[in-house]
């Protein structure tokens, strides 16, 4: 994960969902999601879901769309077997295998979870609960509406201070910079 990585929550129907911004690019928890179905084990609901050759051909299709480093041939591969029996998927495989970057996995109790691009979590999200997805795109809506609020704040203070600051250093080069003229070089500027 990138080291420009920005965190927050927003609350859904009681759940905390995580958000993390990569590069200008947010990812909402696929494994908070995950925890509306089965609290105890988030990773079983994500594991299901991506077993579905729906699922699968929907995130090749996401990645041919948005990824130029994508790997057709395995997904390819991924899309034939998918739907089997036998045929297991998990988000670490799915990345690994073919290069994708609309899901964002890392192991670990604390730091870890899968996060994907809200495309992509969306899907999900109704996957689990046509009503859970839409409490959950209010709130990420409600979540980007303020945040395009702060910026439009921090536009205008920073515009505020651009002008003060000019003023300060128009004034400090009036005063003190720019030499002081004498009378008769007043007359002549004044005849200019």
């Amino acid at each position: 994960m990138s080291k420009d990585l920005v965190k927050t929550e927003i609350n859904v129907i009681d759940n905390k969902i995580g958000i993390m911004r990569i590069e200008d690019v947010d990812y909402i928890s696929l494994t908070d999601l995950a925890r509306y179905a089965d609290s105890e084990e988030p990773r079983l609901p994500i594991r299901d879901w991506m077993r579905n050759k729906e699922v699968i051909s929907y995130l090749g299709l996401w990645e041919s769309m948005n990824n130029k480093n994508f790997k057709g041939g395995e997904f390819a591969t991924f899309k034939n077997e998918a739907g089997s029996n036998k045929f297991k998927m998990s988000p670490q495989k799915w990345i690994k295998e073919t290069n994708a970057i609309g899901i964002v996995s890392k192991s670990g109790r604390y730091d870890g979870g899968t996060f994907a691009h809200p495309d992509i979590a969306f899907e999900f999200a109704s996957w689990l609960s046509p009503e859970f997805k839409l409490y959950l795109i209010k709130e990420f809506e409600r979540l980007k509406s303020n945040e395009m609020y702060q910026q439009k704040i921090e536009w205008h203070a920073n515009r505020l201070l651009s002008k003060l600051n000019y003023a300060v250093h128009t004034d400090a080069v009036k005063n003190y910079i720019v030499p002081t003229l004498t009378e008769e070089q007043k007359l002549v500027r004044k005849k200019i």
